[in-house]
């Protein structure tokens, strides 16, 4: 959404105390853009510390987007806006269809709970439970992301970084802003394409216009008691539409390979539309079969070609998820004294998105591991259907073949997963100065609450379908026998052996009235934060050598933490599982931190400043305190010139939820299935299982007796075996993080600013989330037993078990656990050129830039360390690319009536880990893991376009297309199994939707 409007205004003539030179520049020449704002009265509000002086400067680089930027982009959620940052690994929680619609950021690819997110200094919410749908773009005036530590000013969490978004304030009039935009695409014949349609399935080719997205706001203000009081509220609408998988022709199946050299393949659903039966016994229990797509009677082998005997297991699924959000707020401010303002802000917000999902009845497998049943004399059955499930009891009454019926009633409208985020945000403070405005001082609390309802789709009960199963002739007509005998008169039958069954009624009587289990979860926190900052300058505390004195900040924090998850009946009868949950936990921590300007404006220093923070934290859950400080400098020979250092000792205690499911100890069945037993053969799903890829050395590093390598027994049902959620204690993270860099301004180039900084965040002891893919994963190539601790086979050697038994053998474990270590390491570049070009208009250029040099882990100390810089797949996951930058040119006309801007975004080559040298220390996979068709992924360039012009005074209107040359995303087989990620075949960091168009129009009333 783009920015709230006012008329255009000349930029401000002093310079921007925002702490980072770089991004003082940017917003003073954002200021004077056509239909930005510019407050004069606005809060100064700089990042990374609480010292209230002019002219802070920050000793750490501070990334600053701001609200032209925004306006630019015509972005619909802040999530895309911070995704566009190279110091941001990308993600996309709102389309992402495995996500729960959460929008959240991974500075430096060190976790979202590394990651502290901030509104003007304040706490978003409970960490990693934040959803920053609560925040409208509109409201924004900058983003300011300051990565490496920082938790001795912001406390725990603040390890890769603090994302802190200025809010606008202080309105007056009435502001109106509509933003519209859509994707025009042109879907493009490609190897995904091909493979579908060998696998028999269409694809979309040609240019498209889909996934509309709308955004609408108004905010109103009013200044009262000669502009003593303001009062300000708004109001915000939102909405996306659906775009499927199946609506781009490079998503249009998942596409998996088998060998280095394999042809694309396409997943192929055991869900049919002309219905999928397995016989559970007898010589043909477990062939998968169809019913002849032509209606005759006859079943036929799946996948064998006919139009409808195979199917798209995703093709249905949402590619950029539905979503409606309101958001709403509003703030008061108010001069009690000349020493004592008032402060009261909200923040209400409701999302709800859903992702699409193929009606189908469930396999037996889901409720248990009792077939369904079909009795032999049921009129449905063809004499050679009736021959293949009950051989000689073919047509015999009271006779019945157990089976599974895997049927997908396209006819019938899809089913919906469903999210639905709903929070608020309440800030509450007095600020001002005293003692002759020597000392500041700041009192506040906030509380935040969400509530996350995930809504499963709506699941058949077992006897629904068994008794729609058993049917009887009624004077020539099939009738439920439960009809018959009154046991459930309202069962419809089913047919499940013609093709293509479009049945509504017994859809209705599958389906109506179900409701998907519904799991609650509800995060809050409580924060109440005290600051005195005073200037002891006054005092006469001052170097001899410097202007300004001694600088210092007292403050005091307590916080209250709370997470429960509840879970309804149906969820706990879908999957056995779901004891409610409720954790608490409180903090309390004291800080200090000093600025003390040692030389300023001498003849052989322009300046050499110190600072110095600490802060000791108490949480009820550890037996320990822990203390957090840091250590910088910044020092200017010239004016030109000026060195910065920072290092910084950050630590994040275990959140009350990772916490609390370390302790709660319980089992279900997974999503992986045992890497030793014999594997599915992707090219040919339904035929012969291959061998796995791993070595029986290497299984044997999993605890598998060499005999049983390969052996058949070891195939868990439906390839998901067992998981144990939990059961690891946990401790405290720590983080050193170093910054050193320098920012140069020129004399002889007037309006330019550049920085270089090189950062290093050495992580000790980290909080890490291990799926049982990684815990087998690093078993497997590595035999640690820091890996192999998480694995526990049975004395058959299986990894499945019933998980209402609590076993103590027969599952991998899932949960957080403390590993060893991970470093990330980089340079940041960024720069700032604003030249005026007399009558032409004035011209400014902003870049942004990451190298990243390490992005690394070591899980113990005898395993050697991996560097996933730039590469992405197993072991590494989406990691990070070497180099990333995007660079805006903008030039505005010279009245400031209308400007053009240009940006240029660019991520470099990402290969995939298969191919990494053995001296990145990443684990070797296997050779028939490389993919030679596809070995990673080419530089990528994109292009955005955007005009802005004032129509008059009070009306602005933007025109924006991102991605202009309609860019595809890169092609990435097997990437759900390798990364886990979209079934789009592809990762996070690309436009996967192409090129976008937005309009937008701002009014000031």
């Amino acid at each position: 959404m783009a920015a709230l409007i006012a008329m255009p205004a000349a930029a401000q003539d002093a310079p921007v105390s925002a702490g980072d030179p770089v991004a003082a520049a940017k917003i003073a020449a954002d200021s004077g853009q056509a239909g930005v704002e510019n407050d004069d009265a606005r809060d100064v509000v700089v990042t990374g510390t609480r010292i209230q002086r002019p002219n802070n400067r920050s000793a750490a680089p501070i990334v600053t987007t701001t609200a032209a930027e925004i306006a630019a982009q015509g972005a619909t959620t802040i999530e895309e806006v911070v995704n566009r940052l190279p110091q941001v690994q990308v993600n996309s929680e709102q389309n992402f269809s495995d996500s729960e619609g959460r929008q959240r950021i991974k500075l430096r690819s060190l976790g979202y709970e590394r990651t502290l997110m901030l509104i003007d200094g304040l706490r978003i919410g409970l960490p990693n439970s934040v959803d920053l749908g609560i925040i409208p773009n509109a409201l924004v005036e900058r983003i300011d992301v300051l990565t490496g530590g920082a938790s001795s000013v912001y406390g725990s969490d603040a390890v890769a970084g603090v994302v802190n978004f200025v809010l606008k304030k202080n309105f007056e009039g009435i502001r109106l802003d509509g933003n519209y935009s859509f994707f025009n695409h042109n879907n493009r014949s490609s190897a995904v394409t091909d493979a579908a349609q060998r696998a028999g399935f269409s694809s979309p080719l040609g240019m498209t216009n889909d996934g509309a997205r709308a955004d609408l706001s108004i905010a109103v203000g009013k200044n009262l008691f000669d502009d003593r009081v303001n009062i300000s509220a708004f109001a915000d609408y939102r909405q996306s539409t659906l775009v499927k998988l199946r609506d781009r022709a490079n998503a249009v199946c998942e596409v998996v390979t088998s060998s280095p050299t394999s042809p694309l393949a396409c997943s192929r659903a055991s869900y049919t539309p002309a219905g999928t039966i397995i016989p559970q016994a007898g010589p043909n229990a477990g062939t998968q079969y169809v019913n002849n797509p032509n209606g005759n009677g006859t079943f036929i082998p799946i996948n064998s070609g006919p139009f409808g005997s195979s199917a798209n297991p995703y093709d249905d699924w949402a590619f950029q998820r539905p979503f409606h959000r309101i958001n709403a707020g509003g703030f008061l401010t108010a001069e009690i004294s000349d020493h004592v303002e008032l402060y009261v802000n909200g923040l209400y917000y409701r999302d709800k998105s859903y992702n699409t999902q193929l009606n189908r009845n469930y396999s037996y497998t889901v409720y248990g591991t009792t077939p369904f049943q079909v009795n032999c004399d049921n009129p449905f059955l063809s004499a050679s259907q009736a021959q293949t499930l009950c051989g000689a009891n073919a047509g015999l009454a009271g006779q019945y073949a157990p089976l599974d019926v895997r049927y997908r009633f396209d006819s019938q409208p899809l089913v919906r997963q469903e999210f639905i985020n709903a929070g608020y945000r309440i800030v509450a403070g007095l600020r001002g100065r005293v003692l002759d405005n020597a000392w500041s001082y700041d009192v506040a609390g906030m509380i935040s609450r969400g509530q996350l309802d995930t809504i499963d789709v709506p699941r058949a009960r077992f006897e629904n379908i068994n008794r729609s199963l058993d049917v009887v002739n009624v004077n020539g007509r099939p009738t439920c026998r439960s009809v018959v005998n009154g046991t459930d008169p309202t069962c419809t039958p089913f047919n499940a052996f013609t093709p293509f069954n479009s049945d509504s009624a017994l859809n209705e009587y599958l389906f109506g009235g179900a409701t998907g289990g519904i799991a609650k979860r509800v995060p809050r926190l409580l924060q109440f934060l005290g600051t005195v900052s005073g200037d002891l300058g006054k005092y006469g505390i001052t170097s001899p050598f410097a202007e300004q004195g001694l600088a210092i900040a007292l403050g005091a924090e307590f916080r209250s933490e709370m997470d429960r998850t509840d879970y309804n009946d149906i969820f706990r009868e879908n999957n056995s599982s779901g004891a409610n949950v409720r954790a608490t936990q409180t903090i309390l921590e004291g800080n200090v931190e000093l600025q003390a300007p040692l030389v300023e404006n001498q003849s052989w220093t322009k300046l050499l400043q110190l600072n110095a923070g600490y802060r000791i934290s108490k949480y009820n859950r550890l037996e320990d305190k822990f203390g957090t400080w840091k250590i910088e400098g910044i020092w200017s020979p010239v004016s030109d010139i000026t060195f910065r250092a920072s290092y910084n000792k950050s630590q994040a205690a275990p959140g009350v939820g990772a916490a609390a499911n370390a302790s709660n100890i319980f089992y279900n069945q997974g999503f992986y299935a045992d890497p030793c037993a014999p594997q599915i053969n992707a090219s040919n799903p339904n035929g012969p299982r291959v061998a796995p890829s791993w070595t029986p050395q290497q299984c044997a590093n999993t605890g598998l007796a060499t005999n049983l390598y390969n052996s058949p027994t070891l195939i868990c049902p439906n390839d998901a075996c067992t998981v144990r959620e939990g059961g690891f204690a946990l401790r405290p993270e720590t983080a050193y993080s170093t910054t050193v860099g320098v920012v140069l301004r020129p004399r002889f180039i007037p309006g330019l600013t550049v920085s270089v900084d090189r950062w290093l965040i050495d992580l000790e002891d980290q909080l890490e989330f291990f799926n049982p893919l990684d815990w087998l994963t690093g078993c497997l190539t590595t035999g640690n037993d820091y890996y192999c601790r998480g694995i526990k086979r049975n004395a058959d050697g299986t990894l499945s078990s019933s998980p209402t038994t609590s076993p103590a053998t027969g599952w991998v474990s899932r949960g957080s656990t403390n590993g060893y270590q991970s470093k990330s390491h980089g340079w940041d570049f960024q720069g700032q050129y604003n030249v005026g070009m007399g009558d032409v208009g004035s011209l400014d250029m902003s870049f942004n830039g990451t190298l990243m040099t390490l992005v690394g882990s070591q899980g113990a100390p005898d395993i050697a360390p991996r560097d996933c810089t730039g590469y992405f797949g197993s072991g590494c996951g989406e990691s990070m690319p070497t180099w990333a930058h995007q660079f805006r040119t903008t030039w505005t006309a010279p009245s400031r009536v209308a400007s053009v801007s240009l940006n240029w975004r660019h991520r470099s080559a990402m290969p995939m880990t298969v191919y990494a040298p053995a001296s990145t220390g990443i684990p070797a996979l296997p050779e028939g893991d490389k993919r030679d068709q596809f070995p990673g992924i080419k530089a990528y360039d994109w292009f955005d376009l955007a005009f802005t012009f004032d129509i008059n005074k009070q009306m602005t209107f933007r025109l924006a297309a991102n991605n202009i040359f309609d860019r595809d995303p890169p092609i990435v087989p097997d990437s759900r199994s390798r990364i886990g990620l979209l079934r789009g075949n592809t990762i996070m960091g690309y436009d996967l939707l192409g090129r976008q168009i937005v309009a937008g129009v701002s009014i000031r009333l």
